[in-house]
């Protein structure tokens, strides 16, 4: 059963009418159609029994008649109302439509209310997430490219930040990014991460024009697209000699992510592996220190379904891809995280990335 099959399934068994999933990753997936609408309207409509239709602005009709099969492509001009033309295009009665809960907007759900009148919305999210949740070995072997670049980029940023002479976080950012560029890579999977020293006990910070410090740890999170999937994985190294807090606190980690990822393999629960490294950190004395999941869903969309945490009993299935990072982030002191994205294997799990987990000096 094909995916759009499985979805007009799920329309017969719940009575839903019609979807309208405007999501461009879920599109993207469905439909091999990869477009960024922005402010304008993009929707895939699925019926229980008629032919698919797939709505888009009138400049990118031509490249969905070119990217896609199986549909009846139909789109609108700037100057026309969405909603109505969408109306126009369906001609049976429809009471209930199965939308993506997690990402429509009330704009959306108003537009659709404009034309047909008294409706019913039934949440598409849950059959959206189990169907993107165990990937194929097409969609692995994509995701293990996007993961050889992720290798590419640390390598580049290493080697930059061992030149020393001034440079910045910012400066270590845009060396990557530039390079990535070179390389082909239409975009990162999110904004690069670059944190020196103390700066990094922060796990989201933004990299600033702050000069790399000597003798302390620098911490690398990054990701690319490839393909139309994503990588990310996070490294932390020293520039110079580290203290010795310092490189103990990269010991815990590193034992940490190690333990975590010897013990994932199908049956195992998000919570037992989650459980596994924040145990060992918390018996280190920095369990709160640990302030974040273990892992996240990784696939088309940087962080997707689902959430390796503590209290979520999904069991893990061979093909599920997910992030393992553990960090320990003390304020005013150091941060360290950890991070690889994997494959669930028949009897563990391979890593997408390879670049040496050893507290590297540089």
């Amino acid at each position: 059963m094909n995916k759009i099959e499985r979805i007009s399934k799920f329309l017969e068994a719940n009575d839903v009418d019609m979807t309208f999933i405007t999501n461009p990753t879920t599109l993207h997936y469905l439909t091999g159609l990869a477009i960024d609408p922005h402010e304008r309207i993009a929707g895939l409509i699925l019926f229980k029994s008629a032919p698919p239709l797939l709505f888009t602005p009138a400049l990118e009709v031509e490249k969905a008649k070119e990217k896609t099969t199986g549909f009846d492509i139909f789109g609108y001009e700037d100057a026309q109302n969405p909603w109505q033309v969408i109306r126009e295009h369906i001609s049976i009665s429809i009471h209930k439509i199965g939308v993506e809960y997690s990402d429509i907007p009330l704009s959306k759900t108003e537009g659709l209310k404009s034309q047909f009148g008294t409706i019913e919305f039934v949440n598409l999210t849950p059959l959206i997430e189990r169907m993107r949740l165990i990937k194929s070995q097409d969609e692995i072997e994509k995701m293990k490219i996007a993961g050889d670049y992720a290798d590419r980029c640390f390598d580049i940023g290493f080697k930059a930040a061992a030149k020393r002479n001034g440079v910045t976080e910012s400066d270590l950012v845009a060396t990557i990014e530039f390079e990535m560029k070179r390389m082909g890579i239409p975009q990162m999977s999110f904004e690069t991460i670059v944190l020196s020293g103390k700066r990094a006990a922060n796990p989201h910070g933004v990299p600033e024009e702050v000069q790399i410090e000597e003798n302390k740890l620098l911490l690398f999170d990054l990701g690319v697209m490839s393909k139309g999937y994503a990588s990310d994985a996070t490294r932390t190294i020293a520039i110079g000699k580290p203290n010795a807090f310092d490189a103990e606190i990269h010991k815990i980690v590193q034992e940490a992510q190690a333990k975590a990822m010897d013990f994932i393999k199908p049956g195992v629960t998000a919570h037992e592996i989650d459980a596994v490294a924040r145990d060992l950190i918390t018996k280190a004395g920095y369990g709160d220190y640990f302030n974040h999941r273990l892992g996240h869903g990784i696939g088309m969309d940087v962080h997707e379904y689902p959430s390796i945490v503590g209290g979520n009993d999904l069991v893990i299935e061979k093909g599920m891809c997910f992030s393992n990072e553990p960090g320990i982030y003390i304020p005013g002191k150091v941060g360290v995280r950890i991070e690889d994205c994997l494959y669930v294997t028949d009897n563990g799990c391979e890593s997408f990335t390879h670049t040496n987990h050893d507290l590297m000096i540089y």
